[in-house]
């Protein structure tokens, strides 16, 4: 799971999320009742919250009175990923409300559960596996990994953990460390989400997931706020990976009509580069 280091984000930034994760925790608290949760309401007008205590929610969440009420000040606590599902879990967070949450912490949040995954087509599936030793993946409109071939796994080091494109971009420490040109690219990267959230005026996931990174990267705010926008259909990288050594990329990304919004993203070895031959070492030695 990649992490944001909060400490490390400017004074504005770390401003801007203490005030978010304060207004929304409490926002989420207010509206849980203590029946809801299996409590005894005692006199309603003895209290001087419209729902859940701090000290309750700490209490059936299993975290300390104080700890809790640090993170709903927004302070800058170490938070690991079961507390923050346990917090969800008593707010009766929706899975919107606690990926929010997650990046608010500074955490990359888990990737759904296979269920809430649309299934990828059997033929499809094989056309991503057999590209290798080429890196191949498929993502939706929103830019969620769908479907990763060993590959991209090994190249870009996306785990179990890192279900979406762009907040394993900017939370990921591992990603970032091995992309070269990361600043280059995450100009590029933020110009084509942008214009695909043009694309799709009545989807407000585009808007959510961009507020959400504004709050969790201050990189992100930064390059977002300049309005870029650019093609996600074609470009190249270069990774650095600790067995191949520098890895160049062109890539190119394919739509498909039986998946609406979901995108193959085809790499393949940069001419005039010795990417093919170190790939093929790589995922030689990586299957045996």
């Amino acid at each position: 799971m990649g992490f944001v280091d909060i400490t490390k984000l400017p004074a504005e930034a770390r401003a801007r999320r203490s005030a978010e994760m304060r207004e929304f925790l409490r926002s989420r608290r207010a509206r849980v009742t203590p029946a809801d949760v299996g409590m005894a309401a005692g006199d309603v007008r003895s209290r001087r919250t419209p729902g859940l205590r701090r000290e309750e929610v700490a209490v059936l969440a299993g975290v300390g009175v104080s700890w809790y009420t640090w993170l709903e000040q927004g302070r800058e606590i170490n938070v690991s990923g079961e507390v923050l599902d346990s917090i969800a879990r008593v707010l009766r967070l929706d899975a919107a409300e606690r990926e929010h949450l997650y990046l608010l912490a500074g955490s990359n949040p888990p990737r759904l559960p296979p269920a809430a995954v649309r299934q990828v087509p059997d033929g499809l599936r094989r056309v991503i596996d057999a590209w290798l030793p080429r890196p191949a993946y498929l993502i939706d409109r929103h830019w969620n990994l769908v479907a990763v071939n060993r590959a991209a796994e090994l190249i870009f080091g996306y785990g179990e953990d890192d279900h979406n494109c762009l907040v394993t971009f900017f939370t990921s420490t591992r990603y970032r460390s091995a992309l070269c040109d990361w600043r280059d690219a995450a100009k590029a990267i933020v110009g084509q989400f942008r214009a695909d959230a043009a694309r799709y005026p009545d989807d407000p996931e585009f808007g959510r997931l961009a507020a959400d990174m504004c709050a969790a990267s201050p990189e992100f705010a930064e390059v977002w706020a300049e309005h870029d926008v650019g093609d996600a259909t074609s470009g190249s990288k270069t990774v650095t990976h600790p067995d191949a050594g520098d890895l160049t990329f062109e890539y190119t990304a394919l739509t498909l009509p039986d998946l609406p919004g979901h995108r193959l993203m085809l790499h393949s070895p940069a001419a005039g580069t010795d990417t093919g031959e170190r790939l093929a070492a790589l995922l030689g030695v990586a299957a045996g």
